[in-house]
């Protein structure tokens, strides 16, 4: 079995006295996706912004088998974490490459000469970023704009890249298209934490899953069996059969 890249124990983490999280336990092993489902402010995204350091949280945050809990956000990017959060976060009055290039902070922080070689890698994955390299952000459909923000999470070469709902607001062909991307990265060995509330399609890409409910792990298990769990089938998998 691979060796955790993360391993996060009784993680706390909130807004203000308002605590979101309450004892969050979970594992990513190397070279695999796992994901999170759950509703609506169950803590989904809180969890992220934790991992990330954006937000302040307690318990243990075992990256590579370092703790990094006590590391700001910039530490944690340069240790190799990326997010690409749910808003995307481009910059809209810059061009597609720019906004690629940016992306490649850490690597030229590490003095990775060959840092550049990460855009025709990108342009590989996303050809319409490619035909669009010229373009302000700005001008960019919903489906490629997030192709952007994860090409541009993509060029720090990161050990794990982590997914806040990047089905959000897409197109049915467009999320097919992002979760073909994602299991094409698992293959390349990208480590990927994939934060989503289209169970259905998390749960077909993902190699191991965890149900969130107010602030905890409510359920687990590899994600194809917890396809098959009539819990997992009546509170997130009918709902999306019968809005497909």
């Amino acid at each position: 079995m691979a060796e955790d890249l993360l391993n996060v124990t009784n993680l706390h983490a909130g807004y203000g006295r308002a605590e979101v999280l309450s004892g969050l336990n979970l594992r990513l092993p190397q070279g695999s996706v796992v994901t999170v489902i759950g509703p609506n402010g169950a803590g989904k995204s809180t969890t992220l912004n934790a991992l990330m350091g954006v937000l302040p949280a307690k318990g243990q945050v075992l990256f590579d088998g370092e703790d990094i809990s006590t590391l700001g956000l910039e530490e944690r990017v340069m240790k190799g974490l990326a997010l690409v959060p749910e808003k995307r976060e481009l910059f809209t009055t810059m061009s597609v490459e720019d906004n690629l290039v940016l992306g490649g902070f850490r690597p030229m922080r590490l003095g990775q000469r060959d840092w550049r070689e990460g855009l025709e890698k990108v342009f590989e994955l996303f050809p319409r970023l490619k035909e669009r390299r010229e373009q302000l952000a700005g001008t960019l459909s919903g489906g490629e704009r997030q192709m952007l923000a994860v090409g541009r999470a993509l060029m720090a070469r990161p050990k794990v890249l982590m997914l806040d709902e990047p089905s959000l607001g897409l197109a049915p062909l467009i999320v097919k298209e992002i979760f073909r991307i994602v299991a094409r990265l698992r293959d390349t060995g990208v480590s990927i934490l994939l934060i989503e509330q289209n169970a259905r399609a998390a749960l077909e890409v993902a190699d191991y899953g965890y149900v969130l409910e107010t602030g905890e792990i409510g359920l687990e298990g590899p994600a194809s069996e917890l396809a098959r769990d009539p819990r997992v089938i009546e509170t997130y998998l009918g709902a999306a059969k019968k809005t497909a």
